[in-house]
């Protein structure tokens, strides 16, 4: 039988969400012993990647109703509002804790804390440390952490399955890399917080490890995933690798131009063109900080009228930020000029930058309430794979990183709780779970030596089928032709055979693990996008141009079938701020 290791609170997932909600279940109780199983060491996690910001009101001038305000108008009135009203309240409380914790945010000369604008937001509220805000973010968790002796690492460790018992979560089935043996980490309560899942798709910001193990246990298990069909795309990607070019670099004044040299969001402001020679209009400023999705839109119909740059890796356009002077690029964002060097060959003081939309973020994941509980008894979750939901249709810029924090802590506060009132589950369930994953995984794919599918070829073929059916525009012959093609590679994946059949960093099983979770949630996406006939934020169907509130002011719901997802609905919670046209570079 697989080993069983016993705690109180078991988080998957070690970046800035799961160290948050491990720092919060031992300070609300010293006696609980925490396990934090990471599938790679914390400080990899794809939390010390974030570079812009992260927004909580403290500027003179700005005010939590405002916050609340642009948070609703760019999720296009998707968000629940009582749960942007809790976050909003609680984000700055947040940010003030790390400062305490010893997180170096950037300064203005008189000492107090500096803000920048960001994309959607009607004032500067997005606090940062230079460029590498989740780097120090992350950097600050895992410290901190290191402060209670509750709190026991797995490192390396990669959850394969969900364990439960009478009706209830209550652990993971793990492999430990390094031996290749499956162990039972067992608790009273469980914490989902392992990111987001962009590598279902060919070009994007996320980091190799961002496959959405999290989603896929919840999902297998029988908890809904919620707004799946909101993917969003970052306008500034290099191109190539799909490395992020900040939003801080257009907080700081950096401007997006066309081949022409035109400077063509002032086509897309939901108004009259702007003249770009009148030095006073009001959104000469904010013209490149519209939200994320509707630049990106931008950029395709600048594609399709031919006003963009054809390059070696596909079309592309400028980030200008030469007249902002060296110095105040060295100062405000040097890791801009790092990248832009290093995997563009150029140096950004002096020539442009080459940029391309880039899938970035998902607004959807883990459905949750306001407290981070699932519908499955003793299972939390936070961060990118959990949808509250604050994000909506769209996420603003420098507000995810504030979420992990004050929903983060949330589920470690509620799995303290739970974990207070509730017997550890019987020994023998959870063995018996955990040895029937490892027979699993030695007849599936160690032991196997008849399959016919190779792990790459399926991953290249379903992100490509992503990217093709369900990208920044959509229409229901490409979901259709995406829905069928994610069919056939679940049936296919049953096939994988593996080179390797050893059991230590058998990297090669790591990979087939991640690319049938993958193929699940792309199914997920797929068949969420294809049942909402309307646009709405990120999600845009050319054959349903319109947003349609009488029929989809509501969250999409997906449960696993042994066929296709089955796709049901839930009303948005609203609360004082009824659904209205979203409008951004011009005042509320």
């Amino acid at each position: 039988m697989p080993d069983v290791l016993q705690h109180d609170v078991v988080i998957v997932g070690g970046g800035g969400a799961g160290l948050r909600a491990a720092i919060a279940a031992v300070e609300a109780d010293p006696t609980l012993d925490v396990a934090i199983v990471s599938k790679v060491y914390p400080m990899r996690s794809h939390t010390v990647s974030a570079e812009g910001g992260a927004a909580g009101v403290i500027k003179a001038g700005d005010s939590l109703e405002e916050h609340i305000r642009d948070t609703i108008s760019g999720s296009d009135w998707l968000a629940d509002q009582d749960a942007v009203e809790l976050f909003v309240r609680e984000a700055p409380q947040e940010l003030l804790r790390l400062e305490h914790w010893g997180c170096p945010w950037s300064r203005e000369p008189d000492g107090t804390v500096a803000v920048r604008p960001f994309g959607g937001m009607g004032i500067e509220r997005t606090w940062f440390a230079a460029d590498k805000t989740g780097f120090h973010m992350l950097h600050t968790l895992f410290q901190t952490s290191l402060q209670h002796e509750r709190v026991r690492r797995y490192d390396e460790w990669f959850a394969t399955r969900l364990l439960l018992d009478d009706g209830r979560a209550v652990g993971v089935s793990a492999i430990e890399l390094r031996s290749g043996q499956v162990r039972a980490v067992v608790g009273k309560a469980v914490i989902l917080a392992t990111g987001g899942f962009g590598r279902i798709f060919p070009f994007t910001t996320n980091a190799a490890i961002k496959t959405g193990d999290g989603l896929g246990l919840a999902f297998r298990a029988g908890v809904p995933l919620k707004d799946m069909e909101f993917v969003q795309y970052h306008p500034t990607g290099l191109p190539g690798t799909g490395i992020l070019i900040t939003e801080a670099a257009r907080g700081e004044g950096g401007i997006l131009v066309n081949r022409h040299g035109d400077r063509y969001l002032r086509h897309y402001n939901l108004g009259e063109p702007l003249d770009i020679r009148d030095p006073v209009h009001p959104r000469l400023r904010t013209m490149e900080l519209g939200p994320r999705d509707r630049l990106s839109q931008a950029f395709m119909k600048e594609q399709d009228q031919g006003n963009v740059f054809d390059g070696p890796y596909g079309t592309y356009v400028h980030l200008d930020i030469r007249h902002l002077g060296e110095r105040r690029v060295d100062q405000k964002i040097p890791f801009v000029r790092e990248l832009a060097t290093n995997y563009a060959g150029i140096d950004p003081v002096r020539e442009p930058i080459p940029v391309r939309p880039v899938v970035h973020y998902m607004m959807g994941g883990i459905d949750t309430n306001l407290e981070a509980e699932t519908a499955l008894p003793g299972l939390y979750a936070a961060g990118e794979c959990a949808c509250v939901s604050i994000n909506g249709a769209n996420r603003l810029g420098s507000n995810s990183l504030p979420e992990l924090l004050v929903f983060g802590a949330r589920a470690g506060t509620g799995a303290a709780r739970w974990a207070r009132e509730h017997a550890p589950a019987p020994r023998a369930a959870v063995e018996t779970q955990a040895a029937d994953e490892q027979a699993r995984i030695a007849r599936d794919l160690i032991n196997r030596r008849d399959g016919d599918e190779r792990i790459a070829t399926l991953r290249t073929e379903m992100q490509h089928a992503m990217e093709a059916g369900c990208g920044i525009y959509r229409t229901e012959a490409t979901l259709q032709a995406a829905a069928a093609k994610v069919a056939e590679l679940r049936e296919r994946a049953r096939r994988v055979q593996l080179d390797d059949h050893s059991l230590s960093f058998n990297t090669e099983l790591t990979a087939a693990l991640e690319l049938d979770i993958m193929i699940e949630i792309a199914e997920s996406v797929v068949h969420s996008a294809l049942h909402r006939t309307e646009s709405r934020g990120s999600h845009q169907r050319v054959d349903f141009p319109q947003r349609d509130d009488g029929r989809f002011l509501k969250h999409s719901l997906a449960y696993r079938t042994e066929g296709a997802p089955r796709v049901e609905y839930r009303d948005v919670a609203i609360t004082r701020w009824p659904p209205a046209e979203r409008v951004y570079g011009r005042a509320h």
